[in-house]
């Protein structure tokens, strides 16, 4: 056990109706850190010619990402030591007074730095909406409140663009970020109010060095993702010693962690089998929704020459099979109190619709891809959440904080390295059937046209090209997307091989939790 814990006054058992008025202001939370992951993508250019910033652009979802990664597990652990309701207070404040800056931003550098800020609370509000979700309600009960909390994230995933677009379109960039704080009001006046959580009284020590160790093997990480292909060549000296370095820290984190008093991340944790298998299925999860968000909307766009808001509307199948299929599993746990076969369905069915994916062709009909996006939702719904109850149900009570930021932590960085693999096999792959497709260009000529597309090329400047070019590059685009789906089955096939070590714990039917297990 991590910590002494002198004093611990419970609460009664709430009613459904008292439980509903907190989850609504903890989705209201985890809404504000969703949805500002999407949300500014599309209000980037216009950001970018009023602060007269182009150099400086991807430093804004950078900053944001480097800062709510990093945060997350902090936030576990604090809470955890401190009490959960003031620290999510905390992290809402401290959201809202960065979203304010953001708007009032009158530099890139300043937008940057205050994008930096948000995160560190977003951090907190990913983290502690769903660790609370483990102190109201019990185990049994839990699976169809989850459902709820996914959806958010589904949800977001569509509106963002939207929303996005919108703002900027028809009032200005800067209510990307004024629109949070009204959001942010209303879950802090009903968090206030209505959230009442057990008393405790601990001795508290922070890990300062474990937390310099942990952000020095996230950042150069995520960095080397973000960076990649784009701004560095992959095997260029930055990125691998940006590598290099994370890998050294990671590994200096874990030796310190494991003779820490008060570690962040716990290393008994991983002795849990339940919980190592689940923080395996997260990363795993994290890089299979971000295929899928992320770059079904790509193909829309350059090969289809759809607009970011309409490429996003057109995710809503996808959105549809996850709320499906989160909602169906929510309430068949919490009926039956098994949730093992949900990861173990879930990626099979996830594996088929990413092969389903690998037949694109110019031809595929909207109804087909319709139709894919609904079985790859199902597939990734049935199991996204599954994760986080079966780590809140194995794991005691004084490390219910910690634990539940540890699955967020991972499927963030699964997020991000989803993200830097597929788009590095769609490069390569993109590379290769130019040649392949144009070999009456040169190779020089065929390597910047490669480039190119990728630093941004439109479907409109595409067909400025002869019929029979721009027909090859869109062909050499398919076939890329074509090879990256059909690469991303053995990743997920490989989840569903560890989803089969995933143990089965019966589920509590209270929220009390022995302090060791």
């Amino acid at each position: 056990m991590s910590e002494a814990v002198t004093h611990i006054e419970e609460h009664p058992e709430r009613s459904h109706k008292e439980i509903m008025v907190i989850i609504v202001a903890l989705m209201l939370a985890m809404l504000l850190s969703a949805l500002d992951q999407t949300v500014v993508a599309t209000a980037l250019p216009r950001i970018a010619t009023d602060l007269h910033g182009l150099n400086k652009l991807s430093w804004v979802a950078t900053a944001y990402l480097l800062t709510s990664a990093v945060s997350t597990p902090l936030y576990g652990k604090i809470s955890d030591q401190f009490g959960r309701k003031k620290i999510f207070q905390f992290a809402i404040v401290l959201f809202l007074v960065g979203s304010a800056l953001c708007g009032l931003s009158q530099t890139m550098n300043e937008l940057v730095i205050f994008r930096a800020l948000q995160g560190i609370g977003a951090g907190g509000l990913m983290a502690l909406s769903m660790t609370i979700v483990g102190d109201i309600i019990p185990p049994r009960q839990r699976g169809k409140y989850l459902a709820y909390f996914g959806a958010v994230f589904a949800i977001s995933s569509v509106a963002g663009p939207l929303l996005g677009g919108f703002f900027t379109d028809s009032l200005s960039w800067r209510w990307v970020f004024y629109i949070n704080i009204p959001l942010g009001i209303l879950a802090m006046i009903a968090i206030a109010a209505r959230l009442h959580l057990p008393v405790k009284r601990s001795s508290h020590k922070i890990d300062y060095l474990g937390a310099v160790l942990l952000t020095a093997s996230v950042v150069p990480i995520i960095l080397a993702t973000v960076w990649g292909g784009v701004t560095y060549p992959w095997a260029s000296r930055t990125i691998i010693g940006l590598y290099g370095l994370g890998v050294l820290a990671q590994v200096c984190f874990v030796l310190w962690e494991r003779r820490a008093k008060q570690a962040i991340i716990p290393m008994n944790l991983f002795r849990n089998k339940i919980f190592t298998v689940s923080m395996i299925l997260s990363i795993l999860s994290g890089i299979a929704m971000f295929a899928a968000i992320l770059f079904i909307p790509e193909y829309q766009q350059i090969v289809r020459g759809y607009s970011a808001v309409k490429s996003g509307l057109l995710l809503l199948p996808l959105v549809v099979g996850m709320l499906i299929a989160m909602i169906s599993s929510g309430r068949l746990i919490t009926r039956t109190g098994h949730y093992r076969i949900f990861p173990i369905a879930g990626t099979l069915i996830t594996a088929l619709g990413l092969y389903l994916f690998s037949h694109l062709t110019l031809k595929t009909t909207q109804l087909e891809l319709s139709i894919w996006m609904i079985v790859l939702g199902i597939g990734i719904g049935s199991f996204m959440q599954v994760m986080t109850l079966a780590v809140q149900n194995s794991v005691p009570r004084s490390e219910l904080g910690v634990a539940t930021a540890s699955a967020a932590f991972f499927r963030n960085i699964g997020s991000s390295l989803g993200g830097a693999i597929f788009g590095a096999i769609l490069t390569n792959r993109l590379a290769y059937h130019l040649k392949q497709l144009l070999p009456s260009a040169s190779v020089s000529h065929v390597s910047n046209l490669s480039a190119n597309i990728q630093n941004g090329l439109s479907s409109a400047t595409i067909n400025k090209f002869p019929n029979s070019i721009s027909h090859d590059i869109f062909e050499a685009f398919v076939l890329s997307f074509h090879d990256m789906f059909l690469l991303a089955v053995p990743v997920i096939l490989v989840a569903f091989v560890v989803a089969l070590f995933l143990r089965e714990a019966p589920l509590r039917t209270t929220v009390k939790a022995p302090e060791a297990f």
